[in-house]
């Protein structure tokens, strides 16, 4: 990454996540009051002054706990420190200076770093606090003033951090960034997917269904090009979800949806596929978002020569709403077929970014016509004028016609598998839309 980084750092329930969305300007990282809500890196960007940098939101440091994920949250949020060029120490003036501040402050100096301390949850503007005042002791110079919730004091606090480095003026890489959702049910494998692909223990991973609560977005770059990987929470049944957070974590997961060019739909082979695949398959599809089907965990499958061609009947039967999606069979553990999954993702990507002439779409559409008659209803005979490409991500096809309650469904079906075989539109949802004549 050729911008500096700044890693926002802290005890749990200080205000990491809601004085990261403050200065990001935008509501990425979750914000509840339970303490412990942020558990992996959540990157974002940062402008200040006509430059920018890279922002890491961390979880809640607790330097003394065994718990299995606080231990992994403490060991993420120490990878984002070894990364960053600068650190943000957030406090909190109005519980004062705790001994995990102490704790936290004394494993930023060991780093090296640049540190600037920030107090947060100033609201009142004038005199600050006696609390404040206790802050000096953690001997990291002069803290700031700062109201997350309000955005008192980031200014001087985006000051300080940017000061603290110095600023290369690096030309932007303008190369396409593919962005990839790795969504499914809890457990099935998306956070351990990432982490094979980056190398790295870039999302918590455990045998806890909910682990992974933000969607984080890891920017890749290899010999096929480069990706910004989405992993997302695990979507339950509506029925199954009880708190808030995850309430969050499920919009979060949504809008990972929305803003990706491909999904990527992980299924637990070793439980085989559920209703619940299926739904989650549905939201990729109804977005129009072009999809591989993942089944993961292939490697823990006991297989004689038929199992795969079983399972894909299965696949087939279960998604038959989407059967335009690749099948990859694979393994994040192992590593198994993760090539085969990046040709797919690329494949699927040019397949609904494909831009069709009108010429060679009428030349489809008479051929088409030719070999199965357009549907007549009560003496009135369909007639398709012509049909031309709208729009793209996914391909949109308007066929103009002299009534719309004549095209039948099936007839569309029909058009929409000729147009697939012609134009090799693989791994896309197909959209089309039926106008009449003189209709705008």
């Amino acid at each position: 990454m050729n911008k500096p980084v700044i890693a926002v750092v802290g005890r749990p329930n200080v205000g990491k996540s809601t004085l990261f969305n403050k200065l990001i300007g935008q509501r990425l990282s979750i914000v509840d009051d339970t303490p412990g809500v942020t558990r992996d890196r959540i990157y974002g960007e940062v402008e200040w002054c006509g430059k920018t940098a890279f922002i890491v939101d961390t979880g809640g440091i607790e330097p003394k706990s065994d718990d299995i994920i606080l231990v992994q949250m403490r060991r993420q949020a120490q990878l984002a420190i070894d990364t960053a060029n600068v650190i943000i120490l957030v406090t909190d003036c109005k519980s004062g200076m705790v001994a995990t501040d102490m704790d936290v402050a004394q494993m930023l100096q060991k780093s090296g770093k640049p540190v600037v301390l920030c107090v947060n949850k100033c609201d009142t503007l004038g005199e600050p606090s006696p609390e404040f005042y206790e802050f000096y002791n953690l001997g990291l110079g002069d803290p700031i003033e700062v109201s997350a919730v309000h955005g008192y004091g980031t200014g001087d606090l985006l000051d300080k951090a940017f000061s603290s480095f110095d600023y290369d003026e690096n030309a932007e890489d303008d190369g396409t960034i593919i962005n990839v959702a790795v969504i499914g049910k809890p457990n099935a494998g998306k956070s351990s997917l990432v982490n094979k692909i980056t190398n790295e223990e870039r999302c918590i991973v455990s045998d806890i269904a909910g682990t992974t609560r933000d969607t984080i977005d890891t920017l890749v770059e290899n010999k096929y090009g480069k990706f910004n990987f989405t992993d997302t929470a695990g979507l339950r049944r509506q029925s199954k979800i009880y708190d808030n957070i995850e309430k969050y974590s499920i919009i979060r997961a949504k809008m990972a949806i929305e803003r990706s060019d491909v999904c990527v739909i992980m299924i637990d082979a070793t439980e085989g596929v559920t209703e619940q695949d299926t739904k989650v398959a549905g939201l990729a599809h109804e977005a129009g978002r072009a999809c591989i089907i993942a089944v993961n965990k292939w490697d823990a499958v006991e297989k004689n020569d038929k199992t795969m061609q079983e399972f894909r009947k299965k696949l087939d039967a279960d998604f038959a709403f989407m059967s335009y999606a690749p099948k990859v069979f694979i393994s994040a553990k192992t590593g198994m077929r993760i090539d085969r999954l990046f040709e797919y993702i690329i494949s699927c990507n040019d397949s609904a970014n494909r831009r069709i002439r009108t010429g060679m779409l009428n030349e489809l559409l008479a051929q088409a016509t030719t070999r199965v008659q357009p549907p007549s209803d009560k003496g009135k005979r369909l007639k398709i004028f012509y049909m031309t490409q709208a729009s793209v991500k996914p391909p949109t096809f308007v066929f103009f016609c002299n009534n719309a309650q004549l095209f039948h469904f099936s007839y569309q079906r029909y058009l929409e598998n000729r147009i697939r075989e012609a134009f090799a539109l693989e791994g896309t949802p197909i959209k089309i839309v039926v106008r009449e004549r003189g209709e705008k």
